[in-house]
């Protein structure tokens, strides 16, 4: 007898993983404000990256930063409902898990402006 918990394999499982995922964003857009806004920015970011007279790897690396904070945005809104799924009250350690994933966010926001400063100022723009 199969298990009935158990992942169909091939493209099925392909094809139901990328409905699970777009349920996640789906929920992503319509809760985290925070989300929201950083799409938006990555949808302004992302095609001045094509337009700016980087390099192709430099295009790349500016794309991907982006892309980065929008991932990290994702697990720390996952570990932010997961949190105060198990617990509303306010506990030290909930706070530091919540805190630890801001950080996450905030140093992946970091990392994309320096991924665009360098990449700007070593095209032809800074000069």
């Amino acid at each position: 007898m199969e298990d009935p918990n158990k992942h169909p394999r091939g493209l099925l499982h392909a094809w139901r993983a990328t409905g699970i995922a777009l349920q996640g964003l789906r929920a992503a857009w319509r809760h985290e404000d925070a989300f929201r806004q950083e799409v938006l920015i990555a949808a302004v970011a992302i095609p001045v990256a094509l337009w700016l007279p980087a390099s192709p790897p430099g295009k790349a690396l500016m794309i991907s930063s982006i892309l980065l904070v929008l991932i990290v945005e994702l697990l720390n809104s996952a570990l932010e409902s997961a949190v105060d799924h198990t617990s509303l009250e306010q506990h030290p350690l909930a706070k530091r898990a919540k805190d630890i994933a801001s950080a996450a966010v905030l140093l992946s926001i970091v990392n994309a402006l320096a991924v665009w400063g360098l990449v700007i100022c070593t095209s032809s723009l800074c000069y």
